[in-house]
């Protein structure tokens, strides 16, 4: 059986004993799924079960069941060894992104740097040709590499000495946490959903919710976790609440008023005595940034894709002109040229993939603002409910209930042999058994 992660997670949050309602609200998990899980868990890192005198189970695993497991599994030892790959291959190709710009402009100028020269040397010293351009190429055109280079004069370090001041130790402002290579890498893709746990903490949250509310709720307290309440009679029937009930195995029951409430028997029993989770008023989902880059760097990064544009424009130009001169190509640009449309779409998409990705961001920032505004509004009507409400919750309150499955409630454990065990509680077996007479 396939070991779970989340299991293996809220069973070391939780202090290695645990129960399945504990688990599932822990981990957001479908009861049916932590149940799986712990029992292959057990299995595997010789767990074991303690069964109170009400059937009620806890689970109790060694605190070093990580190591045991890794020691067990070389598939685990080589899952963890391919992640530490990935993250230098991933590193790796973050990086890459803005390497290639700058191979791209360089290769663009070592190759405009030899059309240069070899236009100067067919000019044959004419004073004249070389001032009216490149011997003829250009028709007038004069490039000076320092006009494309101001990015890195002593002009352009004085300036930003003047706007910023001299500093020795500068401090690291928020902005100015990525590199230079890891800031193309953001510019261009961005750095990542900061939702990608949204339906984790979403469960996690209903579940603590119910768990502090003794494992009985109505509807309107989990509503501002919740999407899509449907519309009309679906939201008047609540049957958003089948998703809940389902995945913490839930009941329902009908007040004298005709009013639902739901109750969560697993939920409602804890291997320890814990206090209440802190949970927010409502799921509130993160925006997403266009990038982590400082404004610098955006501008860098946008300075050097243009750079890379109009340098392949330029070059295409002498191109041409040395083709219709029939003059023979330097190796630099006649490399230049072999790939030239590859180093010209590279500039353009550059640009263009931020450029597309700031109004996709915008528009999924939108329908973020609107579901967080819609459960926000949610949480308000909850503190705005009036009488009818708390009725409501009283009789769910009749459901709720948190028992604490202690150690020493235990009659049967999987730790020791049963003869032992039967010996050891024989007083509180005879107990029991004579309890259970006495109610027939």
């Amino acid at each position: 059986m396939e070991l779970n992660k989340d299991v293996m997670q809220a069973v070391e949050a939780l202090d290695y004993r645990v129960t399945v309602g504990d688990v599932a609200a822990r981990a957001g998990l479908n009861v049916a799924i932590a149940q799986q899980g712990l029992l292959a868990l057990a299995s595997e890192t010789q767990g074991h079960m303690q069964v109170s005198d009400t059937g009620e189970i806890a689970y109790e695993f060694p605190r070093d069941f990580q190591g045991m497991l890794r020691n067990k599994y070389w598939q685990l030892r080589f899952r963890e060894t391919l992640s530490k790959i990935w993250q230098v291959v991933f590193y790796i190709i973050r990086l890459s992104f803005g390497v290639m710009l700058l191979v791209s402009i360089a290769i663009i100028f070592i190759a405009i740097f030899a059309l240069m020269i070899a236009a100067s040397s067919q000019g044959g010293g004419d004073r004249d040709n070389r001032r009216g351009g490149f011997g003829g190429f250009g028709g007038g055109f004069f490039f000076f590499p320092s006009d494309i280079f101001w990015l890195f004069s002593p002009r352009y370090g004085r300036r930003r000495q003047a706007a910023y001041g001299a500093r020795t130790a500068p401090a690291r402002r928020p902005g100015e946490k990525l590199n230079f290579f890891e800031a193309i890498f953001s510019f261009l893709f961005g750095d990542g959903n900061p939702n990608i746990d949204l339906e984790e903490r979403r469960w996690r949250t209903i579940g603590n919710v119910i768990s502090n509310n003794g494992g009985a709720i109505a509807a309107e307290q989990v509503a501002p976790y919740l999407d899509d309440l449907g519309e009309g009679w679906d939201k008047e029937y609540e049957d958003y609440m089948l998703l809940v009930l389902s995945r913490f195995n839930g009941q329902p029951e009908v007040s004298p008023n005709g009013e639902m409430v739901y109750y969560f028997p697993e939920l409602q029993v804890s291997a320890v005595q814990r206090g209440k989770a802190t949970v927010s008023a409502y799921l509130k989902e993160v925006k997403r940034k266009f990038t982590e880059a400082s404004a610098n760097q955006v501008m860098i990064s946008i300075g050097l894709g243009s750079l890379n544009i109009v340098g392949a424009l330029v070059l295409r130009n002498m191109l041409q002109n040395f083709a219709a001169q029939g003059v023979a190509l330097p190796v630099a640009a006649a490399f230049a040229q072999s790939i030239f449309w590859l180093l010209l779409a590279y500039g353009v998409a550059f640009l263009t993939v931020p450029l597309v990705r700031y109004y996709w961001v915008q528009r999924q920032n939108a329908k973020i603002e609107q579901r967080n505004q819609q459960r926000a509004e949610r949480a308000e009507t909850l503190n705005r409910l009036g009488p009818a409400f708390q009725e409501k919750l009283a009789f769910a309150h009749q459901f709720a209930e948190q028992k604490v499955l202690r150690e020493e409630d235990s009659v049967y454990s999987t730790e020791t042999d049963l003869i032992e065990q039967e010996s050891d509680r024989a007083d509180q077996i005879d107990a029991e058994w004579r309890r259970r007479l006495e109610g027939l």
